[in-house]
């Protein structure tokens, strides 16, 4: 039996935490160190800081220690408003060191040739071609529900007018107040801008996904163009950041169509609630979270994964669980592929191994 991967885990939030758990009861990983932002969770147990029971790893700041422990791989989950412009530094420090990363953090990487930023791409391409190792980003959306669930389903397709991915979500549960209130508007008036309304933001944060599936059909798109909408709370609704007063934003939908020959081809939606009762009209789901495809064409396509239990259990834990799993599970496969940067296209399906008990 070959050893267990080396691994790390970059953050103890939601999805680290769960990418901790995983690490932990699986015979071919080896969890062997986890980095942490704040001082206060500098040498605690790293089982501890994710809910669970002491596991024997204590958590560290230090991330010359962590590459001098030599793991095989890092599962990067750092989140916050500075997203790659924090990321990228460590990807590079750690793909230089001849280790593997796989990353929740940065979505636009989820298809490396979109990138945003061509010059930390190619930074990023030499230093893990010049060490021998891989770079993977995924997630749920972007991520399965907008690459490979998409394309499976394109393989019954004789012909495709438009492809069409949405995830319906209630983020009631998530706590980074920066990101939902001023990134996304929520709990602001209608005339509030948020990031998400700045010119190009959303064709640049939906980009990926949307150049991964046309890449996977084999198509060209001439162009993205985003749409914002918002809708108010007629109500006082209390979220993990705070509460949202009546009479603010309480759903956010953003909306991606990647342009073929000048129609509409690949569409990318993503509708974000804080309570369920938001927005009626919009499309919604009882579940954690809802992913839809839509295929019209010959034939027509409709499929819809319900991510976690129906109302009434707690929110988003699904939804980060099947992120987490993404690039934990992908982690043999990242380990075994050629150096440089990867997309889902350059892997086989990442099946797990181990996951029954």
């Amino acid at each position: 039996m070959t050893s267990p991967l080396r691994t790390v885990v970059w953050s103890t939030g939601g999805v680290g935490s769960i990418a901790i758990d995983a690490i932990r009861g699986r015979p071919d990983l080896e969890l062997v160190g986890v980095w942490v932002h704040s001082e206060e969770k500098v040498g605690q147990d790293a089982g501890v800081l994710a809910g669970l029971a002491p596991i024997g790893v204590t958590a560290t700041s230090d991330a010359d220690a962590l590459i001098a422990l030599k793991p095989d791989c890092v599962v990067y989950a750092a989140s916050g408003p500075e997203r790659d412009a924090g990321a990228v530094p460590d990807y590079l420090k750690l793909l230089a060191a001849g280790i593997n990363v796989v990353s929740t953090s940065s979505t636009s990487l989820v298809y490396p040739p979109s990138y945003f930023s061509p010059e930390w791409r190619d930074q990023m391409q030499e230093a893990a071609q010049n060490a021998g190792v891989s770079f993977y980003a995924s997630g749920i959306f972007p991520g399965f529900g907008s690459d490979q669930l998409a394309l499976l389903l394109s393989t019954q397709s004789k012909k495709i007018r438009c492809l069409k991915v949405t995830e319906v979500a209630l983020n009631d549960h998530y706590p980074v107040a920066d990101v939902m209130m001023n990134g996304m508007g929520f709990g602001h008036p209608l005339d509030f801008e948020p990031l998400l309304k700045t010119p190009g933001f959303i064709e640049m944060a939906w980009r990926a996904p949307i150049h991964l599936m046309a890449a996977g059909l084999g198509v060209v798109v001439d162009e993205v163009r985003g749409t914002l909408d918002r809708r108010l709370t007629d109500r006082d609704i209390e979220v993990a950041f705070g509460t949202i007063k009546a009479g603010t934003c309480g759903a956010v939908s953003t909306r991606a169509a990647g342009m073929v020959n000048g129609r509409e081809a690949i569409v990318v939606e993503h509708i974000i609630r804080m309570a369920r009762d938001v927005a009626p009209d919009w499309l919604a789901s009882e579940f954690d979270a809802t992913y839809r495809v839509d295929i019209e064409g010959d034939p027509d396509i409709h499929c819809a994964m319900n991510v976690g239990a129906a109302e009434g259990h707690a929110a988003g834990h699904a939804a980060m669980a099947a992120t987490a799993m993404r690039v934990v599970n992908a982690i043999p496969y990242v380990v075994e592929a050629p150096p440089g940067l990867l997309s889902s296209l350059d892997l086989p399906n990442t099946l797990p191994r181990h996951a029954f008990d």
